[in-house]
């Protein structure tokens, strides 16, 4: 598969040439000439969430491996990525790892489970993470480590990595149709009774991290999962569905029982804050499914309801504020889903194994979740918000991510992919360090892999996934495609 025709940033060779290729692309971003190290730098500056305060202004992304064992508890995989976590100098480790809150709702068999069956494992995970941070970092006084919980929704795959075994908000007409799904069958809508004992389930998981001593849970709304797709469900009746207020009483709900039997527990919200209809999966550039037919009722939650290719954040910040009322204490803030609209939510010039060639240079889908961060600044000030989509500036993230901070467009930037690369990023900003060699070139391999069965890593950079068996068999997939 051919890459698209666009300007690597590795061959962008100054800070002025990339901010004139954003001038070329009609976008305008904060940017330093240069990264500061030491207590001067933006990036050092202590964050106040609710009642605490942490050390700094980097967060850590939660990720999933795929790399679980069969029960949910941790494997020697899992307990690395969260190694990692803890001694990248970041002070905010935004829940870690999505943990499904109950076994028929993981994306994946591999699925870590915040489940009671699996209190060791979770323990475990918090210990190596505030371990890793007390012997690289020092103490843990100002450090904030969550757990996020899920449910997959239309993209749980409970019992084998390659089939899908959807729960769905509503039956959706191009989600159905991208992912083989009957419009017709009504079985695979969770009903309201169905719905009352999920909300059970997350407040066991959010009792269960407590116990265990994680100081916040995320109630994951993000990327096409089960929170994010009620969202959207205009079409569905009764009390789950419609108007706003009944498309966010799941979550609400959710938040709301969690804040009255688990008050000392925190809570923070990942949100895709705007979505754009599904793209094909082609070998060539990337073109929306035809949504020619689609009603107002069925634009994605955060899109233009007359044209699902334009954000509008009117319904988001409305839900934002609504959250923030209800006692949530930080959002941060994606977009889209890796499984159906990749390029906005993921920006890169090598696209996954299930995407398409990038239909715009990365570096708008960089620029529109950054701006977008923004807008939500700009209109609800007193919100604690954790930024998207710096990854793919590359050797010039610590440039763009102090400049944000400092001109109050975020008070936090979340690395996700980065990380598992270069795992040490953050502290290494901090302190005048930056090793090249390391720096995601969104490869898009952590993506592909898992799309494939096998766990997921950055197969390119990193040794450790450099020497398992996955590596060839991942180089097998590759060269199919290519073929």
């Amino acid at each position: 598969m051919a890459t698209a025709p666009y300007t690597k940033v590795a061959q962008l060779k100054s800070v002025g040439a990339l901010r004139a290729r954003f001038a070329e692309l009609g976008c305008e971003l904060p940017m330093d000439d240069a990264p500061i190290a030491g207590a001067e730098s933006p990036l050092a500056a202590p964050l106040r969430i609710a009642d605490r305060t942490i050390g700094n202004r980097w967060c850590i992304h939660p990720m999933e491996g795929w790399d679980a064992n069969r029960d949910g508890s941790p494997t020697e995989h899992t307990l690395r990525r969260w190694r990692h976590f803890g001694l990248s100098g970041a002070k905010l480790i935004w829940g870690g790892e999505a943990a499904a809150v109950v076994p028929e709702g993981r994306a994946n068999p591999h699925q870590t489970l915040a489940t009671a069956s699996n209190r060791a494992g979770l323990a475990q995970l918090l210990e190596e993470c505030r371990t890793a941070h007390r012997e690289h970092c020092g103490s843990t006084d100002d450090l904030l480590v969550g757990l996020q919980l899920t449910h997959s929704g239309r993209f749980c795959k409970p019992n084998d990595k390659k089939k899908f075994e959807p729960r769905i908000a509503h039956h959706h007409p191009l989600l159905d149709a991208k992912f083989g799904i009957d419009p017709h069958d009504q079985s695979l809508v969770l009903t309201d009774d169905e719905l009352e004992r999920l909300i059970d389930a997350y407040v066991v998981a959010a009792k269960l991290s407590a116990d265990l001593g994680y100081e916040f849970v995320d109630v994951k709304a993000c990327h096409g999962y089960l929170l994010h797709e009620f969202l959207g469900a205009r079409s569905r009746p009764g009390k789950f569905g419609g108007d706003l207020e009944g498309r966010s009483r799941l979550m609400r709900t959710i938040i709301g029982r969690i804040r009255a039997e688990v008050p000392s527990l925190m809570i923070g919200v990942r949100l895709s804050l705007f979505d754009f209809v599904p793209y094909a999966t082609s070998r060539e550039v990337g073109q929306p499914m035809d949504f020619s037919k689609l009603t107002p009722d069925e634009a994605p939650f955060g899109a233009s309801p007359t044209n699902p290719l334009e954000m509008d954040l009117s319904e988001p910040l409305e839900l934002l504020k609504i959250l923030a009322a209800e006692g949530v204490a930080m959002f941060n803030l994606s977009c889209g889903s890796p499984y159906y609209n990749p390029h906005i939510q993921r920006p890169a010039i090598f696209p996954p194994s299930d995407g398409y060639q990038p239909p715009e240079d990365p570096l708008v889908g960089v620029w529109r979740q950054i701006d977008a961060v923004r807008q939500v600044k700009h209109s609800l000030p007193n919100l604690v918000l954790v930024g998207t989509g710096y990854t793919y500036l590359q050797d010039y993230l610590p440039h763009v991510a102090q400049a944000a901070v400092r001109n109050g467009w975020v008070d936090s930037v979340g690395l996700g992919r980065m990380v598992l690369s270069y795992p040490e990023l953050p502290a290494d900003v901090l302190a005048g360090k930056w090793e090249r060699k390391k720096v995601c070139r969104t490869f898009s391999d952590c993506t592909t892999a898992p799309r494939h069965g096998l766990v997921s890593g950055c197969y390119p950079l990193d040794d450790y996934y450099k020497q398992l068996p996955e590596r060839a068999e991942l180089a097998a997939v590759k060269d199919a495609l290519r073929a």
